[in-house]
């Protein structure tokens, strides 16, 4: 199975050479990485080029963009620029962080998911965060949702879903495709893998108002945003985040903002999303009985 592995970078030189370590020392090595180098002002092509030196299997192109560090198109059109330089001889296509330290068989147990069961298209270990001297899970969604920190798809999940949507959102309406088309999507929490600078961490302010347009570009509509904001807000126990969140989805309402899924698809994702909803308050209201009863 051939591990493509693309790797957007900007500014990354504390962590990329890290990262890099960690992919050449793995039980099965990728068949190829490239990293795409954008915009760095520091040591990041210097550190990149010292590996794809000493590692045939990684290369690294540069590329300038808009210096500003958002969460969506930058990240998704560095991507692509890299898969680009790539031919398509490729099983599994990984998007990956430039700021991540993967455990040794992490590739090895991607790959054995997707053997024992084609039918899942996306694949991902759990982010973990350091603090006071311990790595804990980051805990920013749920275990069934693969971070955009560490996404591998399946060829074919990956070309029936059209690949990645070059908009914030990306990470979740993937998943949503992915699952439209029939495919299952696999969290290994026993894969751990330490990210090194939490997630949003270098997002300007206004990456807030752009998570609430994610929400209008995937047809949630209003009732679900306002549950999804008021969940998000909580879970990074901000509740500013929550009018943030409000005020992206109807800018984005107000200006007509490109949607990222048809119609036939926004209302499958709403259905989806409300069995979700039901069933998390349904678990919650159900009296819990006691061991002892």
């Amino acid at each position: 199975m051939n591990f493509y592995i693309v790797i957007p970078a900007h500014n990354e030189a504390e962590f990329i050479g890290k990262t890099l370590k960690s992919l050449t020392d793995q039980s099965l090595l990728p068949k190829k990485i490239v990293v795409v180098n954008d915009h760095s002002t520091d040591d990041t092509e210097k550190i990149v080029k010292a590996y794809a030196e000493e590692y045939a299997f990684i290369d690294y192109i540069n590329i300038s963009s808009d210096e500003k560090h958002l969460p969506g198109s930058k990240i998704i059109n560095a991507f692509y620029k890299g898969l680009e330089s790539l031919d398509d001889h490729f099983d599994v296509i990984c998007k990956y962080d430039a700021d991540l330290i993967f455990p040794k068989n992490y590739l090895e147990s991607i790959k054995d998911s997707f053997t024992t069961k084609p039918n899942i298209g996306i694949c991902g270990g759990i982010c973990t965060v350091k603090k006071k001297e311990q790595w804990v899970n980051e805990g920013l969604t749920n275990n069934d949702h693969v971070r955009g920190a560490l996404k591998a798809y399946s060829k074919h999940c990956f070309e029936k879903i059209g690949g990645l949507k070059p908009s914030i959102g990306w990470d979740t309406v993937d998943e949503l495709l992915a699952k439209y088309n029939s495919y299952e999507v696999k969290v290994l929490t026993n894969l751990r893998v330490k990210h090194l600078r939490p997630t949003g961490k270098s997002y300007a302010k206004k990456a807030n108002h752009k998570q609430g347009e994610a929400f209008y570009k995937m047809r949630y509509g209003w009732p679900i945003t306002f549950i999804a904001a008021l969940k998000l807000a909580f879970k990074k126990k901000q509740g500013i985040l929550f009018i943030d969140y409000c005020r992206g989805y109807l800018k984005a309402k107000q200006q007509k903002s490109p949607l990222l899924v048809s119609e036939k698809e926004g209302k499958w994702i709403r259905n989806y999303r409300w069995q979700g909803i039901l069933k998390k308050l349904k678990l919650n209201l159900t009296p819990q009985q006691s061991p002892h009863q």
